[in-house]
């Protein structure tokens, strides 16, 4: 079971974006897009048959996933997440600290 999934809240804990909050936006493996997080500037030629003009655009990179911790609204920081089998067989992610389900 993945740590942190699509439309988590999350707090950068390294890097030049320490301690700013995002939501994630996709997963790659261990690495995630946060949006207005790890900001890049791409230059990009235009291509005409997609519609696309050229210039320079701003994006959101890939973060290491080991560089966010869960935000948990409760305390108001972020926090380590485990997981945990409810009696129905279900798996759910927990807060660590006080045990409550993320995703119930």
């Amino acid at each position: 079971m993945n740590r942190i999934k699509k439309g988590d809240r999350v707090v950068v804990t390294a890097g030049k974006d320490k301690g700013k909050q995002g939501e994630v936006v996709r997963v790659l493996g261990d690495k995630v897009v946060v949006s207005n997080i790890n900001i890049i500037k791409r230059h990009t030629k235009p291509n005409p048959q997609a519609n696309q003009p050229g210039g320079v655009v701003e994006r959101e990179a890939p973060i290491d996933a080991s560089n966010v911790m869960h935000f948990n609204p409760a305390s108001g920081k972020g926090e380590r997440i485990g997981t945990k089998v409810l009696e129905d067989g279900r798996r759910v992610r927990v807060f660590r600290s006080s045990g409550e389900a993320i995703d119930a």
